[in-house]
């Protein structure tokens, strides 16, 4: 590591035309594109937003190049042989799969969250060869993963979705997802007041390097997460995709000969003896039927049941005033009895007497 070229001396042209940019340049302004488009407030797919987020791509992929030519990770080195200058460019495959998700062009959807889901993985295969944390690689097959592959840590490679009511296996699955949730707070909270002693610019190495690691820890964390949701988008997009292109046509069946006509019965003289299988048939229609009683007079509103009726009401009218008559005529005592008694109550009550009915 001593005598290998570091990574302030490669140069790489800026595309501002203001001179070349150093590695360390190329990721510190691809990682703060990163974090504007996150966090910013404007509409993810606007054009102002996506323009950056392409430029940021652009710096973070030049800057990956550049590791490469310098060779700076190695599978026969560990964790503690790396430079602490060197351990933030452990994080460029992480950003650059975070970056890539924050395009939105619909109709390249697919490829772009596969793209992305490649940048994790190659992430997480460099820090499981770092041994950085314990954790399981993400598996990117359907086939379901068993509850035993699941980690102690909570870094379980949980990512399929069950097909099964196994209620085990999503129990663990939930469980190691609460796990991971805990342990990525638990290290945004130690990055925190690490970095404001970073911010500061008083941070000593082994401050910057606990700086860097928490980091590296916590978007491990982050890709878990990531390619889990990238799975289960890739495989609705993909149904979507075949539902587009429409189910196949079925073949063209020929066409059907035109049927003969037929009749129930054999012939005329079966049919008079049988008759056509009920009982009769309608003579008249309905409206036929309700026109000839109308002509005859014989419907409810009018005609003889009506005027019954009106007959019946008058003579009882009659027959009633008659009887008064009589009575009157004939100076029935009762009659007279009742109508000076009411006469007199009226003299001694005034009116409306006795009606306590409305009284509050």
């Amino acid at each position: 590591m001593a005598d290998r070229e570091t990574e302030d001396d490669v140069r790489q042209p800026s595309h501002s035309g203001a001179g070349p940019l150093k590695l360390s340049d190329l990721l510190d302004r691809g990682w703060k594109i990163f974090e504007e488009a996150d966090s910013t407030n404007e509409p993810l797919g606007s054009e102002s937003v996506q323009i950056k987020v392409k430029r940021g791509l652009n710096m973070l992929e030049e800057a990956s190049r550049m590791v490469a030519q310098l060779d700076l990770f190695s599978r026969n080195e560990e964790l503690d042989e790396i430079a602490t200058a060197d351990l933030k460019y452990l994080l460029l495959p992480a950003l650059l799969g975070a970056l890539t998700m924050k395009q939105t062009r619909q109709d390249k959807r697919l490829e772009t969250v596969q793209a992305a889901r490649a940048y994790f993985m190659d992430f997480l295969r460099r820090c499981k060869e770092y041994n950085v944390l314990p954790f399981e690689l993400p598996k990117l097959t359907s086939e379901n993963t068993s509850p035993e592959e699941a980690s102690e840590d909570g870094f379980s490679a949980l990512t399929s979705v069950p097909h099964s009511s196994d209620l085990v296996f999503m129990a663990a699955q939930r469980q190691a997802k609460i796990e991971r949730y805990r342990q990525r707070k638990q290290l945004e909270t130690r990055l925190s007041d690490v970095r404001r002693a970073v911010d500061s610019g008083q941070a000593d190495d082994e401050v910057s390097r606990d700086f860097y690691l928490l980091n590296v820890k916590r978007w491990i964390t982050v890709c878990l997460e990531e390619i889990e949701s990238i799975n289960q988008e890739e495989e609705i997009l993909k149904k979507m995709g075949g539902l587009k292109q429409g189910p196949a046509k079925p073949p063209a069946q020929p066409a059907r000969p035109p049927m003969k006509p037929f009749i129930l019965t054999k012939d005329a003289v079966q049919a008079r003896v049988f008759g056509h299988g009920y009982p009769s048939l309608p003579t008249m229609t309905v409206d036929d039927w309700y026109e000839q009683h109308r002509k005859r007079g014989g419907l409810p509103d009018q005609g003889i049941p009506r005027r019954i009726a009106v007959e019946e009401d008058t003579d009882a009218k009659e027959r009633e005033e008659e009887e008064k008559e009589k009575k009157a005529e004939n100076d029935d005592e009762e009659s007279l009895l009742k109508a000076r008694n009411w006469d007199d109550w009226k003299d001694s009550h005034r009116r409306g007497y006795g009606n306590r009915q409305n009284m509050g």
